[in-house]
């Protein structure tokens, strides 16, 4: 086995064309550390439906450039069995290590294959690349990024020409080819006849941005805004000057792009940390609220002052005061939102008399709803402008909240008064997570298949009063690996994350509110059952 590791590790070493990744995996060879070389290639970097997410670093199971070139030239051939052998792609990147390489990599991939390429200029945010494929009419896109993922990681999103990212079984596809991929050697990889944009898909787009606000509304939020070491700064500083908001405060130590992501251990707003510069700057410069885009500026955290200091908004929260926001403005359309999202989109859609969809986790899912006039999932990922970008959109969502903050504002009012309407309108909706990072992913199968084994007949109190295994499908869902408990008044879903080594499990209670005076009534009762919640999930699940 030792030989055969050091065989397989070699054959690797020698086509690989990035100079970083050779000489680390020359001196891992040298040394002889089979544990290393073993964790590099027992296996895969696995294509799914979020693509690839990985590690950077040498060898199979590791995202660098020899993964990327095989994963670009299985996409090509997938994209010329479907029917399209000189179809456009377009590549967007953020600014984490490799990025630029592993999109200049794909964009040789493509051309060499017959098809026609094209880069976006230099980093961007996510939604460019996303509203770029169909402004541009492109077969298919790919977006080099990991998100919110730590410093080490990198990844890769593909979307097909719908300018939705893939489901199955076009991912089986992809990756088919990808395993029929043999060796480098056959993969051209010309050094020229890709094109590189300029600036006018970014300038369609921004004039896009124009589109989600109402002509005649009030801009007069003031805002503090960290990019969070990525790439949001430019383009969401532009949106905001031509829509006509105050110019944004920015956190300064996070607002050019960093690899290296030095001020924050997760460079994701839900994380814990990695507000604090930016509510620091609140105290000093006292702005109506905080935003706040993950590094590839899909996302938006949203931030208001509560009780002399500053609270984030849960996704959950900035999901109904858009759905709420854009009711009032007379939008037609369905509302769509994953099954791990609050309840209370539902209630606001019906109460409205527009249609209400469910999906699986993921954009790529809410994305495809059909007549989808807005979509989020709790995860801060909104999609508010379907025709332009689909996909969630850090970039149109901050200036759609800004738009709804300073509505309020004009009446004396906030986005903290509205959710209190909200409440009394619908019942308070209260959600929470229990969320466990581990290092061995068996301890999430176990946690699984124990809950599975033996099902939780009550919760915090509540008798469970029906238990789903969400692998089997529903009337309205396709399988997928989750377990979902309805209770009375509240509702649990339990799923692995598709990108971190995490266990996920989605809390929401919901507490009649009698009237305004009830309110902190509720909200009490609310935390206790949240918290038992968590309590007697955790025993149940062994975690």
């Amino acid at each position: 086995m030792h030989d055969d590791l050091l065989a397989r590790a070699k054959a690797w070493l020698a086509e690989d064309p990035d100079a970083d990744t050779r000489a680390e995996l020359a001196a891992l060879i040298d040394a002889e550390d089979h544990a290393e070389l073993t964790a590099r290639f027992s296996g895969t970097l696995q294509f799914g439906t979020a693509g690839l997410r990985g590690e950077l670093g040498a060898g199979p199971l590791r995202m660098n450039r020899s993964v990327v070139i095989r994963a670009a030239a299985g996409l090509a051939a997938y994209l010329k069995a479907q029917g399209h052998p000189d179809g456009l792609v377009v590549i967007g990147y953020d600014a984490r290590h490799k990025s630029e390489d592993f999109a200049r990599d794909t964009a040789a991939v493509m051309t060499g294959a017959g098809l026609r390429a094209a880069v976006l200029p230099r980093p961007l945010p996510t939604p460019v690349l996303a509203f770029a494929i169909r402004h541009l009419g492109a077969v298919a896109g790919v977006e080099v990024t990991a998100s919110h993922n730590p410093p080490r990681d990198n990844g890769y999103k593909v979307y097909l020409g719908d300018g939705s990212q893939i489901v199955p079984p076009a991912d089986a596809g992809i990756a088919a080819e990808i395993a029929a991929v043999r060796s480098l050697d056959d993969v051209p990889r010309p050094t020229t006849g890709w094109q590189t944009l300029d600036d006018s898909v970014l300038d369609a787009y921004l004039a896009r941005t124009d589109a989600v606000l109402s002509a005649d509304s009030p801009r007069t939020a003031r805002t503090v805004y960290t990019a969070m070491h990525g790439v949001g700064r430019d383009t969401l500083l532009a949106a905001f000057a031509r829509a006509g908001f105050p110019e944004p405060v920015l956190v300064t130590e996070q607002a050019e792009p960093d690899p290296d992501f030095p001020t924050v251990a997760f460079p994701n707003p839900e994380e814990p940390g990695a507000m604090d510069l930016a509510f620091a700057k609140a105290r000093g410069t006292e702005p109506d609220l905080v935003i706040a885009n993950d590094p590839d500026a899909d996302r938006c955290a949203v931030a208001v002052p509560a009780g002399g200091d500053w609270r984030m908004l849960r996704g959950d929260e900035v999901g109904a005061l858009l759905a709420a926001h854009l009711v009032t403005r007379g939008a037609r359309g369905t509302f769509a939102e994953s099954i791990v999202s609050s309840s209370l989109l539902g209630r606001i859609a019906g109460k409205a008399g527009l249609p209400y969809e469910e999906t699986l986790t993921g954009f790529k899912w809410i994305a495809r709803v059909e007549g989808l006039r807005y979509g989020y999932e709790e995860a801060l990922g909104y999609c508010v402008d379907p025709e332009g970008v689909r996909d969630k959109d850090g970039i149109t969502a901050a200036l759609l909240i800004t738009e709804l903050a300073s509505a309020l504002k004009e009446e004396g009012r906030t986005l903290l008064d509205l959710l209190d309407d909200l409440a009394v309108e619908h019942g308070l909706h209260a959600t929470d997570q229990l969320s466990v990072r581990v290092e061995d992913l068996s301890v999430i199968a176990a946690a699984m298949h124990r809950l599975r084994e033996q099902p939780p007949t009550r919760l915090a109190g509540l008798p469970v009063t029906d238990a789903e295994d969400l692998t089997r499908g529903t009337d309205t869902l396709p399988p997928t690996d989750g377990l979902r408990y309805t209770l009375d008044g509240a509702r649990v879903i339990v799923r692995p994350s598709g990108t971190e080594p995490k266990l996920k499990c989605y809390l929401e209670v919901v507490v009649p509110v009698a009237g305004p005076s009830g309110l902190p009534e509720a909200r009490a009762k609310a935390d206790e059952l949240l918290t038992a919640l968590k309590r007697d999930l955790s025993a149940a699940a062994g975690i």
